[in-house]
């Protein structure tokens, strides 16, 4: 069940990272705005293909939280970021510096060191109210928190780093959700899946964690957003894996090789961050540019 978890993780992370790109490549193409650009998106095959592969993303995710610890899952969605360079990259016309390429590596390594010496077991699929109460308390608080701090101004990537860190938490909490609303769907069927409150507590955590991050985006730069928003979601997923679902990771001398594993995704995420601000703009072909226009 952990290697079938994993799986569909991994398969999610990539699916979302397809939609992404190609959604991002069908809007690239158009000067319209609000109601009228999404008018014109649904025509347009590339926005298709980028709402299909964050459906299946979705779906994924659904299915590797039935089957796997939260703490397994939540951070194997850090492939996401390398997953959307490699297929955004030569989709919008774009080379990674080399330098990009040795953060890909830094994150894909890091993050098979950090699992494997972690091996997050012991998942249950639901968690009483008694548990629920704190955590909601908790994430909340600290989003609100973050909120509130970057709303007193101070420098972009202060408030990016700040905005992204509640955002993080509420993808956190959205997953967490998630968890226990797809285990009520696979135990009890879909009318009991619409009865719970589960069902839209994520919804809402999730709205609101999109909603966060295209603030963090808008306020500073993706350097400072980036690596706050990935390490955030990993660190708080663990934390509610273990108090609501009862999940444990490995101790002792395995936090030693679980640190450096951290180290590795946080100075891989950093350099991406910063390599993407230096990508590389490559001529578009001509028949690519009639079709466009």
């Amino acid at each position: 069940m952990i290697e079938l978890a994993a799986a569909f993780a991994v398969a999610g992370a990539a699916s979302n990272a397809v939609g992404t790109a190609f959604q991002r490549k069908a809007a690239s193409a158009s000067s319209r705005g609000g109601i009228r650009l999404l008018a014109e998106l649904v025509h347009r095959p590339f926005w298709v293909i980028g709402m299909a592969g964050v459906i299946c993303a979705a779906l994924f995710q659904s299915l590797a939280l039935v089957n796997g610890p939260l703490a397994l899952v939540q951070p194997l969605f850090i492939l996401e970021l390398p997953f959307a360079l490699l297929v955004a990259a030569p989709l919008m016309h774009r080379r990674l510096p080399r330098s990009g390429w040795w953060g890909v590596g830094g994150c894909v390594a890091g993050l098979a060191v950090l699992l494997v010496a972690a091996a997050p077991h012991g998942a249950t699929g639901h968690a009483p109210l008694t548990r629920w109460i704190p955590a909601l308390c908790l994430c909340v608080g600290a989003m609100a928190a973050a909120v509130l701090l970057a709303g007193r101004g101070g420098a972009p990537a202060r408030r990016a780093a700040l905005l992204a860190a509640a955002s993080a938490i509420g993808n956190a909490l959205t997953a967490a959700l998630l968890k226990s609303a797809s285990g009520t769907f696979a135990d009890h069927g879909f009318p009991a899946f619409l009865r719970s409150w589960q069902t839209y507590g994520f919804a809402l955590a999730g709205v609101a964690a999109v909603l966060l991050l295209e603030n963090a985006l808008q306020a500073g730069p993706l350097a400072a957003a980036q690596p706050a928003l990935t390490i955030g979601d990993a660190v708080v997923s663990l934390t509610l894996g273990i108090m609501l679902f009862d999940e444990r990771i490995r101790t002792g001398w395995w936090l030693v090789p679980e640190a450096w594993g951290a180290l590795l995704i946080i100075g891989g995420v950093l350099v991406l961050s910063r390599a993407v601000q230096r990508i590389v703009v490559l001529p578009v072909p001509a028949a690519e540019q009639r079709s466009t226009t």
